[in-house]
Formats: structure tokens, C-alpha cells, sequence
């Protein structure tokens, strides 16, 4: 009796490492066991031998088209690939074709399909008759979040399973096998190994083609001379994809917490990504507004201000100007306010239609507007005794809303002062309207009280 052929037993050298070290069984793939392990969803599928149309969503180099494979292999069907960049309706037809012939003598199908968001919706459609009868198991991968990028119809007939970026523990083993595999170590010291991981950024692909460049260096490697040697796998990061949303949500979620740590952390990650920085700038002056608001009006001059700056001075030294104002409204007092009140009267403007200002704040440039009443009784609030005059200026007929509720953070704390002083006042001044036409003219209350 042989041995089983091992994890590392091939022939040909000038496949690529990635190739040669691909795991011969789901046991073998690291960083998944989430996934794969016995007792996790795709464990008991295959324990149980009867798959369901999947969609694999992940990272690239974390495994998904090796999982397909191992599926396909693990469950006895017959595997038959598909790049959605390459292949269009009459690949399709073919692949389709050939799996009816297939399931005719017993044999199934599992259609892998890379990339498989690219395909457009007319397209995605056509899988739904052949998943629905069984014709095929459909094993999905995309790198894109599927809520956005495919069919409701064919997500509701398929699980979407999520693949972990392959944490240092799970590249190390990568490293490990690389290193049984040629029979010798990388000529790699401490620091400069975990450099290598670093560097991988949570890809297994990129790793392993790392260490093929790595295996032809002279010993020893250090840091300095890996860098030399080794190009570091750009960060992850589409600008018009989930990775844009996403870091830009982390920035805006860390500023409201704020998290100026955090924040400046994200924006270097989407700055690194290569996200336009006037795109950034936009943002959080919609952040000044939207989250601070009256709680410092000053903010939104800081994030203006920032613009500005980088307008003028381009990358990289404006980019500071814009960390300067993320730093500044991280640690600003907030306050939705502006926002909360805003949406309640837009609300009731829709509501209310077409009601008309009350006449004494209208003005009268015509005799006939004069006649009509418009301005009269308009009382100049800074000629007040208190520069406030408490009259109306809801339209006639709409009880008089709050919409605008200031926290006490920042200086909305003196605008939440000076609002209930005026609420106080109009309350005062509305209970002598009657007696009085004017009340801020205390000769003239004198006089009628004595009248």
C-alpha cells in the first residue's frame, strides 16, 4: 500500500508556488474554519453530501476559487469554471448544456463562477431555472458586497458565505509550507518574516508569489533589504466599490464617536487607497453640518477652510490641512440639531402647502398692499427694550411648532439659554397682547392702564 500523495508532492517547478501548494482538501485551507471546520456550514454540507448553490464573498488570495475546486472534488460532481470577465450568454448556453447531458446519466454539476457580480442581471437570470431543477450547484465568488451587486431572485436561492482576509496566523502556515515545500528556510530574519506577513496585507496569493522572490535572495534578509526586494501588495481598496463606502463610513462613524485616533487612521486608509482628497473634504463639510452644527459653528469653517487649502496646495502638503480639520471636528462637540430640526420643517412645509406669511411681516411698497394691511402692526424688534418683540411669524392659522430642540453640548448650552428666555418673554408678552398693542412701550402701557 502507497502513501497518500502529500500536500506538497509535485513535479513541475515552473508552476507558481500558489499552484503548487493549492490544499488538496477543505482541511487544508487556512483561515476558514468558520466555513469549512466540521461542525461549521459548508462542513456539513459536504459531511452530508448534498450541496446548496452558494455564494462565496471575500478578499482576493483568501481561497474561494480553491474551496470551489475542493467542493466539486469532495462531493463527487463534475467541476466546471466560469470567469463572468471572459465569458458571455453563449459560454453559458455551453456550460448549461453540458450539465443537462451530465444529470441524464447521473452525474452532477457544480458551476463556479469567478468574479460572478460582473455578469449583468440579465445574465445572472439565466443560472435561475438550471439552480432551481438541480441541473447545477452555482458556487458564486465575488469580491463585492452581493446585496449590491446581485439578483434578489438569485441570492434568495443561494447562502452567502463570507471569507475571512487570512489573518498573520494563517499566513505563517502559508510561510511554513513554502519553506517544507522547498526544504529549506526563507532566508528571512525575525522581523523581516513578520514584514513579509505585514506585507501580504491579508493575501494568500500575493504572499506565496512573494516568496518565490524571496527564495532567490541571498541570506540574510533583513527589513530594509525585503523592501528593496519585494514590491508591498497595495491596500484593498476600490474607489467606486463597498471599500469606498465603507472606509468612508469608518471615517464619518469615528469622527461622531469622537475618535480623533481613529479617524485620522481611516483617513489615511482611504488617502493611501488613493481616494480623491477633494471627495474626503466634501464629506466632512457635510459631516460640520450634519453632526455639529449649531454645537460650534466654527466647524464648518474648519472643514471649508480645508478645502480651500487643498485647492490651492494640491497633494501632499494639503492633505494636512485636511487631517488638521478632521482632528478638529473629531473633537468637537456634536449635535444633530440643525438636521433634526430641519427635516421637521420640511415636513411640515410639505404638510402645510401654500399658507401665506401673516400680513404684518409682509411688505407694503403700494398704496393698495398698505390698504390691504400688509405691514401693519410690524414691530422692529431691535428697537425693543429687550430686542425681542415676541410677535408671530407662523403663517395665520398653523399653531406655532418647535422644531428646532438645542442639545447641551457646546454653544448650543448659551443658544438653549437664550431660546427658553424668549419662550419666557413671548409667553409674558402674549398674556398683555390684548391690552396692549405695543408691549415693549412702557409709557404707552402706563397710559392705558390708567385710562
Amino acid at each position: 500500500m502507497t502513501d497518500a500523495p502529500s500536500l506538497f508532492d509535485v513535479d513541475d517547478e515552473s508552476r507558481p508556488l500558489a499552484d503548487r501548494l493549492r490544499p488538496r482538501t477543505l482541511a487544508d485551507v487556512v483561515g476558514q474554519d468558520h466555513l469549512l471546520a466540521a461542525d461549521a456550514p459548508i462542513g456539513r454540507m459536504v459531511t452530508g453530501q448534498r450541496l446548496v448553490s452558494m455564494v462565496l464573498w471575500g478578499p482576493p488570495g483568501c481561497g474561494k476559487t480553491t474551496i470551489a475546486r475542493l467542493l466539486a472534488e469532495q462531493t463527487d460532481l463534475a467541476f466546471a469554471p466560469l470567469s463572468a470577465t471572459f465569458s458571455g450568454v453563449a459560454d453559458l448556453r455551453k456550460v448549461f448544456q453540458a450539465a443537462t447531458q451530465r444529470r441524464e446519466i447521473g452525474q452532477g454539476t457544480l458551476l463556479f463562477v469567478d468574479e460572478i457580480h460582473r455578469f449583468n442581471r440579465a445574465q445572472q437570470d439565466s443560472f435561475l431555472p438550471y439552480v432551481e431543477d438541480g441541473t447545477i450547484v452555482l458556487v458564486g465568488a465575488t469580491t463585492e458586497n452581493p446585496s449590491f451587486e446581485l439578483n434578489g431572485a438569485l441570492l434568495s436561492r443561494s447562502q452567502v458565505f463570507v471569507l475571512k482576509r487570512l489573518d498573520d496566523a494563517a499566513l505563517d502556515t502559508l510561510i511554513n509550507r513554502a519553506e517544507d515545500l522547498a526544504g529549506t528556510p526563507l532566508p528571512l530574519d525575525p522581523d523581516a518574516r513578520q514584514a513579509l506577513i505585514a506585507m501580504a496585507d491579508g493575501d494568500g496569493r500575493y504572499l506565496l508569489n512573494m516568496i518565490e522572490q524571496v527564495q532567490t535572495l541571498p541570506s540574510p534578509v533583513d527589513t530594509t533589504a525585503l523592501a528593496a526586494a519585494v514590491q508591498k501588495r497595495a491596500p484593498l481598496y476600490d474607489k467606486s466599490q463597498e471599500g469606498h463606502y465603507n472606509l468612508i463610513s469608518a471615517l464619518h462613524k469615528s469622527m461622531r464617536g469622537s475618535d480623533p485616533d481613529a479617524a485620522l487612521y481611516w483617513l489615511s486608509r482611504m488617502l493611501l487607497g488613493g481616494e480623491d482628497p477633494l471627495f474626503i473634504a466634501r464629506r466632512i463639510t457635510r459631516f460640520a453640518n450634519e453632526d455639529i452644527g449649531m454645537a460650534d459653528p466654527n466647524a464648518v469653517q474648519q472643514a471649508l477652510a480645508a478645502w480651500d487649502v487643498y485647492e490651492r496646495l494640491g497633494s501632499p502638503e494639503g492633505e494636512i490641512a485636511i487631517a488638521q480639520a478632521v482632528l478638529y471636528l473629531s473633537t468637537a462637540p456634536k449635535s444633530i440639531g440643525v438636521y433634526r430640526s430641519f427635516n421637521k420643517a420640511w415636513a411640515a412645509a410639505k404638510r402645510t402647502g401654500s399658507l401665506m406669511p401673516p400680513a404684518h411681516i409682509l411688505n407694503a411698497p403700494t398704496r393698495l398692499m398698505k390698504n390691504l394691511g400688509y405691514g401693519q402692526g410690524y414691530q422692529y424688534d431691535p428697537d425693543t427694550d429687550t430686542g425681542f418683540s415676541g410677535a408671530n411669524y407662523f403663517p395665520d392659522g398653523l399653531p406655532r411648532e418647535t422644531f428646532y430642540e438645542p442639545t447641551t453640548n457646546g454653544y448650543e448650552r448659551a443658544i438653549d439659554e437664550r431660546l427658553r428666555h424668549w419662550a419666557h418673554l413671548r409667553s409674558n408678552l402674549a398674556a398683555t397682547s390684548d391690552a396692549d398693542t405695543n408691549p415693549t412701550d412702557t409709557s404707552h402701557r402706563k397710559d392705558s392702564s390708567n385710562d
